[in-house]
C-alpha cells in the first residue's frame, strides 16, 4: 500500500489543484475564447446569483433583499433579555443566545430566534429552545412565542400612538 498509496494521492491531489484552478478561472476562457473586453465587462456587470450570499450583493433592489420586522426583533430582545446574546444578525434575522435561566426559574436555556418576514405575523417567527439535557417541550416554546407575539404588538400599538 506504501507506494500505489502515495502515487493515488499524488494523483487525487493535481486533480484537486486542476479543478479548483479550472473553476476559478472562468474569465480566462471567455479570453481564450475570443470574447472582446466589452463582452466581458457587459456579462460581469449582470447580477449572477448563484449562492445565497449574493442577496447581499445588492441592497438597491427590494425584491431581493432580506428584511425583518422591527418589532418581532425588539420584542425578542425584551422578552429574553435574561439570555446572553451571542451573536444578532439583523440582515439575516438570526438571534442565537447562550444558556441562562429565567428569574425565579430552575432550567437554563440556550434560543435561536429565525425572524424571517417583515411581517408581524406568527409565521415570521421561528424559534428553537434547548435545554442542557435536550430540546425543552412545545408547550415552554410556545409559550415563549406567544410572549415575543404580544410584545411586538405591543410596541408596535405604542409606535402608532393608538
Amino acid at each position: 500500500m506504501g507506494a500505489s498509496g502515495n502515487r493515488f494521492a499524488a494523483k487525487m491531489a493535481v486533480l484537486l489543484c486542476v479543478a479548483v484552478v479550472v473553476t476559478g478561472c472562468g474569465r480566462i476562457g471567455n479570453i481564450f475564447n475570443g470574447d472582446s473586453n466589452e463582452q466581458t465587462q457587459a456579462a460581469e456587470s449582470q447580477p449572477n446569483r448563484e449562492t445565497i450570499w449574493d442577496l447581499f450583493s445588492d441592497s438597491n433592489d427590494p425584491n431581493t433583499t432580506l428584511e425583518v420586522n422591527k418589532y418581532l426583533w425588539n420584542a425578542s430582545f425584551d422578552v429574553l433579555n435574561f439570555l446572553p446574546v451571542q451573536s444578532a444578525d439583523p440582515f439575516t434575522g438570526v438571534i442565537v443566545t447562550g444558556f441562562g435561566t429565567p428569574p425565579g426559574g430552575r432550567t437554563a436555556y440556550r434560543a435561536t430566534i429565525f425572524i424571517r418576514d417583515p411581517a408581524l405575523e406568527a409565521r415570521s417567527l421561528n424559534i428553537a429552545l434547548v435545554t442542557r439535557s435536550g430540546p425543552a417541550s412545545t408547550q415552554t416554546v410556545r409559550a415563549v412565542e406567544d410572549a415575543i407575539l404580544t410584545r411586538a404588538r405591543e410596541l408596535r400599538i405604542r409606535d402608532l400612538g393608538l
